[in-house]
């Protein structure tokens, strides 16, 4: 087994990493610095450490340690890891990489950095009240056509973030003119659900994961996900293509990113890692316990995927007058 480092690293964090033959409980990398983006208990660093967790007990990954760098919507971590250009760090990110970067939020994009792999992903969903008049997407659909005004549609995000983009990306497929939706933004996604629960509005866009529990407890009803097949997680939904919304499908991925400068045989030897804990117990157990859905992007086809969903998301938001 062969061990790469980087003779002069820019922070003491810099890691071994080697490769070789990839078998699950093989080590693969010696150790892991997972740079996470945002504050301690979000998304990202909950993916971050989950992550870490279910590739050291499984015996993937030697040691990993974890560092947040909150700031400029995840610019700072960005222009950091440009800045370090450490092989032995791993940012993690997800779709608002593509979405701030074409707001211009940070002047960098995902071809600043080496993407390694998408890991996970959220498909999205539209829920009601499970006490709404709404009874399915069709009645959804069929209230903004006779008067737009009287369905307020929520998300956790800003008007131009990516609850609302999901909501005008489902609309502009049913043949709704998304620009006559009335968007109602709250700065978070338990305070938009909050407001569905209240009736502050008719209808929420949110993530499946975010969703499912509620919806087997009772309290709202999903009426389609983003997804192109139903979901094991809730058969019964229909997904939104089959609902009305044709050809809709889109995933909150989230995913990780390397320094610019680290070597083809370091980056692979990452996405071999990753690839391989996903036949590891302790990746189904971390995975269930967070309700995340299997994707794998490796290399050039993580590149390609975000360069589709930089253009499918740059075009709405032309759309809609965001760009």
């Amino acid at each position: 087994m062969t061990v790469f480092k980087k003779a002069a690293c820019a922070t003491a964090l810099c890691a071994a990493v080697s490769f070789g033959a990839a078998h699950a409980q093989d080590q693969v990398v010696e150790q892991i610095h997972f740079l996470v983006p945002g504050g301690a208990g979000g998304g990202w660093d909950g993916t971050a450490r989950g992550t870490g967790e279910a590739l050291t007990k499984s015996g993937l990954v030697g040691s990993a340690t974890y560092e947040n760098m909150s700031g400029g919507g995840g610019g700072r971590a960005i222009a950091h890891l440009i800045e370090v250009n450490d092989p032995g760090v791993m940012m993690v990110n997800s779709t608002p990489i593509v979405i701030r970067s074409l707001q211009g939020v940070f002047p960098q994009s995902f071809r600043d950095l080496t993407p390694v792999a998408g890991t996970i992903g959220d498909y999205a969903t539209l829920v009601v009240h499970s006490d709404s008049d709404i009874e399915g997407f069709a009645e959804l659909v069929s209230g903004l056509e006779a008067d737009p005004s009287s369905v307020a549609i929520g998300g956790g995000s800003v008007a131009g973030g990516m609850d609302h983009l999901v909501t005008a990306l489902i609309m502009r497929a049913a043949g709704v003119d998304p620009t006559s939706v009335r968007y109602i933004p709250y700065d978070a996604g338990g305070k938009a659900m909050a407001g569905l629960l209240s009736g502050e509005i008719q209808a929420l866009s949110t993530g499946f994961s975010e969703a499912i529990e509620l919806a087997r407890q009772g309290e709202v009803r999903i009426l389609c996900v983003t997804s192109l097949e139903r979901l094991d997680a809730s058969a019964e939904t229909p997904t939104c293509d089959e609902a009305g919304a044709p050809g809709t499908e889109f995933v909150n991925w989230r995913g990780f990113f390397a320094a610019p400068d680290i070597s083809d045989d370091q980056a692979a030897a990452y996405r071999q890692a990753f690839e391989a804990m996903y036949e590891t117990e302790a990746w189904v157990e971390v995975r269930d316990r967070n309700g995340w859905v299997d994707i794998f992007n490796g290399g050039e086809d993580f590149t390609a995927f975000l360069e589709a969903q930089e253009q499918q998301i740059g075009d709405l938001m032309r759309e809609l007058g965001f760009l």
